[in-house]
């Protein structure tokens, strides 16, 4: 998503390298329709009995099921349209109704402090979900320099006053037939953060 300066390069916590696998997992598949290779891996991802485990072999199932260019359609569908999408997957509509509104702006604020620019070739507000959960992947694995109390503060400000609403929105948009499961993995992905950073407080 962005430009940063990398941190220490110490050793990842295997939890850390988790959470920033499943943020970039959900981030790479809201922003670009997967293509047959990707389906093909996807396809291959194994659950267990968890509610994360289930939802991933649900999502599992359906890349088995899906073809490409009916999952690229429902990309266009869901998140770009003629006109708009289904969905506007941006902070600023979800919490004031309008585009480009003061959430996008106290973000840029964040991210500036943060040392983060916009990477070359970008074009979507900041405060597209996809662009926010790579964020929280990059603070995970300390490419963003970015301590246990930054990361939760980003979260609170950035992401869980509206994260919850978007999966739960995608979960019965019209469109979502592929992208259904993939919405109980964000939403179990932001509660888990949620309950994380609470408990850490």
């Amino acid at each position: 998503m962005t430009d940063s300066q990398p941190g220490t390069g110490s050793a990842i916590d295997p939890i850390d390298l988790a959470r920033s696998e499943q943020y970039r997992f959900v981030a790479s598949l809201l922003m670009k329709a997967p293509d047959d290779d990707l389906l093909a891996r996807i396809a291959q991802l194994e659950g267990d009995d968890t509610a994360m485990g289930q939802a991933f072999a649900a999502l599992a199932e359906a890349a088995a099921k899906a073809d490409p260019k009916a999952v690229e359609r429902e990309h266009f569908e869901l998140f770009i349209g003629v006109g708009r999408g289904e969905l506007l997957p941006y902070a600023s509509f979800y919490l004031t109704g309008f585009l480009n509104e003061r959430p996008l702006a106290e973000l840029r604020d964040d991210l500036a402090r943060l040392g983060i620019a916009r990477a070359e070739g970008r074009h979507e507000p900041e405060d597209h979900i996809a662009l926010l959960f790579e964020v929280m992947a990059d603070m995970a694995t300390g490419e963003i320099d970015a301590d246990a109390q930054v990361q939760a503060a980003f979260f609170a400000r950035h992401i869980a006053p509206w994260a919850a609403q978007f999966f739960d929105d995608l979960a019965i948009a019209p469109s979502a037939r592929f992208y259904r499961p993939l919405a109980e993995i964000g939403r179990l992905l932001t509660d888990i953060e949620a309950r994380a950073f609470s408990l850490a407080a």
